[in-house]
Parts: C-alpha cells; sequence; structure tokens
C-alpha cells in the first residue's frame, strides 16, 4: 500500500481531549489546505449523536484556531460521521465496518490510552478493517522494554510494520524538521561535524510550570519515561546521524537507529534524577513519591564519528523558564594571540539551535574587541523564524504524512525498542531523587553528571 493516499479518517477516542485540543484543529487546517477529502469517522462509547460529535468538533476549531473560514469548517462538519459503542462489545466494529467502503484504505488513529490499544486492533482485525489499511498510535511505545516488544507484537499481528504509524508530535515541529535541514543543506559544517572538532553537545527541556494537576498521569510516568526516552533522544538521533542514503522513512529511520545501537545502556550512577519542592503536594501524587520531575545524564557514542564527544541531556518541570534546545559546544582555539596573562582566552564556538517556544539558530563566534589589545568578544549570528499560525502545527503535517504513507517522521519498532534498551537500567534501578527549588535549574547534583569536564549553559548567557 506504500504511495497510496488513505481514503478515509477513522479516530477512535473522539470526544476526548486530544480530539478537541489537537485533532479536531488539524483536520480542519487539512481540509482549508485541500488535504482531507475524505470521510472523518469518530468512533467513542459516549451515547452521542452525529451532531453532537460536530458541534464538538465545531467548537473546538473556534476554541484553538485564530480566524476560522466557515466554508471551510462547513465542509469538514459535513464529512464527520459517528459510531458510538464500547471498544469490547463486537457490535462497535460491525457499525464501523458497514461506514467503510472496503477499497477506502482507512488510516486508524487510536487516540486513547495505550491499555486500550490491543482491545482496539482486536476489534479491527476480526472485522477485517485491518486489511489495507493503516493505523496511528500515540506515544508512550510502552513503559519499558518488554512492554514496548509487547505492543509491537500486538500491533503486528494486525498490520505491516509499514503501515504502523508511531506518532510524536515532536517530530512535526518546524524547528524539529530544521535540524536534518540545516545539518545536511549545509556544506560548511560537515567537515567539523565530528569528534575532531566538537567538545560536547548538551540537550536542554525545560518547562516552567509543574505537573499542573496531572499528579496521577505524571505518578505513573516521570521526566525518564515522559519526555528522555522519546523526545530528546530523537533530537539526539537527528544531531548524531550519519547523511540518510535515500530520501524515504527507511533510510531516515536505518540512521537514527545506528545511532542508538551505538549508545550504551545507561549506569544508573551516573543519572542525576530531581524532583521540585512541593510535588507530593500535587493532588493524586503519593506523600513519598520518589518519581522524578527532572532528569540528568550523559552518554557517549560508539562510533567513528562521535567516540569520545560527551552528550548531556537534561529534562525537567518547575524550572527556571520554557525552553528546548541543542548547543553543540566546538573545541576552544589554542591561546597563541592571545597567551597575555590578563588576557582571557577567546571561548569556544557554539552552534545553538533554539527549539522552543520559539525557533532560532545561532552561531556564537568571537571578534576583537576594539582598542590595541588582543582582546575577543562574542558575537551571535543569528536566524530567527516565526511559525506560521496559518499552516497549524505539528499534528496537520503528521496526520497528512500517515495518510500518504509517508512514514519519515515517526518511530519504528527497531528504533523504539533500542531507545527503551538504553534507558532500562535506570527505569530498574532509579537512583535516588534530589530536591530542587521550582524556578532553578534543576539539583545542584545536576553538574556532577559533567564529571569535572564542564557545566550547563543557562539559556541567558548564551
Amino acid at each position: 500500500m506504500s504511495g497510496t493516499r488513505s481514503g478515509a479518517f477513522v479516530f477512535f477516542g473522539a470526544t476526548g481531549n486530544l480530539a478537541a485540543k489537537k485533532i479536531f484543529p488539524a483536520l480542519y487546517h487539512l481540509e482549508r489546505q485541500d488535504q482531507l477529502g475524505m470521510p472523518v469517522i469518530g468512533v467513542a462509547s459516549r451515547p452521542w449523536t452525529v451532531e453532537q460529535l460536530r458541534d464538538y468538533a465545531r467548537e473546538s476549531i473556534h476554541r484553538t484556531v485564530k480566524t476560522v473560514d466557515k466554508a471551510v469548517l462547513e465542509r469538514l462538519l459535513a464529512s464527520i460521521q459517528y459510531v458510538s459503542g464500547r471498544y469490547d462489545e463486537p457490535a462497535t466494529f460491525a457499525a464501523l465496518a458497514a461506514l467503510i467502503q472496503p477499497e477506502s484504505r482507512p488510516l486508524h488513529y487510536l487516540a486513547i490510552p495505550p491499555d486500550q490499544f490491543e482491545l482496539v486492533v482486536g476489534g479491527l482485525r476480526n472485522v477485517g478493517l485491518h486489511r489495507d489499511a493503516r493505523v496511528v498510535v500515540e506515544k508512550p511505545f510502552g513503559r519499558d522494554l518488554a512492554s514496548a516488544r509487547h505492543l509491537g507484537a500486538v500491533l503486528h499481528d494486525a498490520f505491516g510494520e509499514a503501515d504502523i504509524f508511531r506518532i510524536d508530535h515532536f517530530l512535526g515541529k518546524e524547528p524539529i524538521q530544521n535540524l536534518m535541514v540545516f545539518r545536511f543543506a549545509n556544506t560548511i559544517l560537515e567537515p567539523v561535524w565530528n569528534r575532531h572538532y566538537i567538545s560536547s553537545v548538551q540537550i536542554t527541556m525545560a518547562e516552567a510550570k509543574g505537573v499542573d494537576g496531572r499528579g496521577p498521569f505524571y505518578e505513573g510516568v516521570g521526566a525518564l519515561r515522559d519526555v528522555v526516552q522519546n523526545h530528546l533522544l530523537e533530537i539526539l538521533g537527528l544531531l548524531a546521524m550519519e547523511p540518510p542514503v535515500a530520501d524515504d522513512a527507511d533510510a531516515w529511520r536505518d540512521e537514527k537507529r545506528k545511532v542508538f545501537r551505538a549508545i550504551k545502556a545507561l549506569d544508573p550512577a551516573s543519572v542525576v534524577r530531581g524532583q521540585y519542592g512541593g510535588y507530593r503536594k500535587e493532588p493524586g501524587v503519593a506523600p513519598e513519591s520518589d518519581v522524578e520531575t527532572f532528569v540528568a545524564l550523559r552518554l557517549e557514542i560508539d562510533s567513528w564519528r562521535w567516540a569520545g564527544v560527551p552528550f548531556y541531556i537534561r529534562a525537567g518541570k518547575g524550572l527556571h523558564e520554557n525552553i528546548t534546545e541543542a548547543i553543540i559546544e566546538f573545541k576552544a582555539p589554542p591561546r597563541l594571540l592571545f597567551s597575555d596573562a590578563d588576557c582571557t582566552p577567546p571561548e569556544p564556538n557554539r552552534l545553538h539551535f533554539r527549539l522552543g517556544p520559539d525557533d532560532a539558530i545561532t552561531l556564537r563566534v568571537q571578534v576583537k574587541e576594539p582598542g590595541d589589545r588582543m582582546f575577543t568578544r562574542p558575537v551571535d549570528l543569528s536566524l530567527n523564524q516565526t511559525p506560521d499560525e496559518e499552516n497549524g502545527g505539528p499534528y496537520e503535517r503528521l496526520l497528512g504524512d500517515a495518510m500518504d504513507g509517508d512514514a519519515r517522521l515517526f518511530a519504528r519498532q527497531d528504533g523504539v525498542e533500542e531507545a527503551w534498551r538504553i534507558v532500562q537500567p535506570v527505569v530498574d534501578a532509579p537512583p535516588a531523587v534530589h530536591l530542587y527549588k521550582q524556578g532553578s535549574w534543576g539539583p545542584k547534583a545536576a553538574i556532577d553528571v559533567w564529571q569535572g569536564e564542564g557545566h550547563w549553559l543557562a539559556p541567558e548567557t548564551h
């Protein structure tokens, strides 16, 4: 079915929060761009009529889209149909099958909790809706290596790997995609993109707010599972991968898998876990919870390009500000011209990718300070890009790609398993958490992962 476009969009969980916040607005943008044009069939257990679902979609779009084109909205609403029923009842899937044309090549989107994936996949298989079809599943792709393998087996029991789309909205963001373009469309980078010139790479994903009322969810996840095993390892993969041999999904994902395979499983002793003060008072959080709201770690990639270059990752909630970034620090130049005892040697060059909430790429270079002495000062060469709100967000891109069968921005089973392999020792034997103050950059112990070789760079110092 590769290369053929789906002719129907089916999504389970049509009355849920994800549908309201992301999926209906994404479908609106696709319709506005003339990239939808197919039946949209919602499935959920609420005993709604199709008109109630359409009203729900209308409200969600007006709430999330800045300027709504009435004609576009009405076209989308007219395409929506609804199946009400429990996922453990065969009648639900029989009713769904009656609405889908055999040749429509449906795309099934599972916007439901992961513990219901197996139930729904089995229901689709029982009525033959898995044939000549695709399926989209939301992260998390398992809670550990064993459950990730089990989920893979469940999906493969009904769908081929080429028809499984493991969606991570993070990969649909413009600045994340720009990592690939910036790396491989600029030949000036390739000669220095290796262990001979780069001294370290650090990746940060910071959120200023806490768990924001989602205590019960976070108790079962923690920062490592929530963003490190998926989002941040994906960023690392894009920064470290070799150029793909072709512009197709398997070529892209082959190179990322090679990066993951070259990373040794984490030693829990080299990982720092933190928890912000007040987390244990959040609703739904255990009074003695040791779930991490912050994690910092160091890893290395044992490959010819990267051997000996440390990669540092930190992520957390309740931190100083909202920011996602990657900083490539190059090796410092020799003193030579700057050898006076009172002359500060030049800082190393840094290439800084700002990945959110705004999008910017900055190269820090050194220039001469005006005057008689050979003093240097840093200058930032920056490119700032403002997102085009009319093009919507990452879900439009990813849903459109899945409808077209383009899996380049989706995870593959072997890559998922390698990512879990890397973090599994910490999942099995997590080190004790260090408390930190909300509004800080995490526990002081986070510097320990640098092993005396450097320090975390606060965004305001770049």
